[in-house]
């Protein structure tokens, strides 16, 4: 063995050993804890509750026969909300989160406002999945809640 060398012996590989799994064990835990960190996971507060009601919104919603499409262009976003006929709907009331499925920090509350044919508003989307949360009201005060996926391009 030459001098100034050191033999690579058992110990010095049961070190390298462990400090990558050290390393990998840090990183798996640190993504897993900031995973359920940011995600609440949290859909309603009492599931039996919503389970006793579901069938009957259920069917009030189905009722209305409206189907929702929604797209963006520039830095607006549109809910289009038509009828079995496919003619536009005005809702007595509309409210609506635009956010990303996998976590709340992007979440918006747009303004919609009715432009005689659609729902547009103002938003500040990047690209990418959003999802818009909507809740609306009919006019015979039928609640319509539906989750509308928006894909943004890039």
């Amino acid at each position: 063995m030459a001098k100034g060398t050191r033999e690579f012996t058992g110990r010095h590989m049961l070190m390298v050993f462990c400090g990558a799994f050290g390393v990998i064990i840090s990183v798996n835990l640190a993504l897993a804890y900031n995973a359920v960190k940011t995600f609440p996971g949290l859909e309603v507060k009492n599931s039996y509750v919503a389970s006793q009601e579901f069938d009957v919104r259920r069917s009030a919603q189905q009722s209305l026969g409206w189907s929702v499409y929604a797209s963006a262009l520039d830095d607006q976003v549109m809910l289009e909300i038509t009828d079995a006929t496919g003619a536009p709907v005005e809702v007595a009331k509309l409210s609506a989160t635009l956010g990303r499925a996998t976590h709340v920090k992007d979440d918006q509350f747009p303004d919609f406002q009715f432009n005689g044919t659609a729902y547009v508003a103002p938003a500040d989307l990047g690209p990418g999945n959003w999802n818009i949360r909507m809740v609306a009201r009919a006019k015979n005060g039928v609640e319509f809640t539906q989750r509308v996926i928006l894909h943004v391009g890039g």
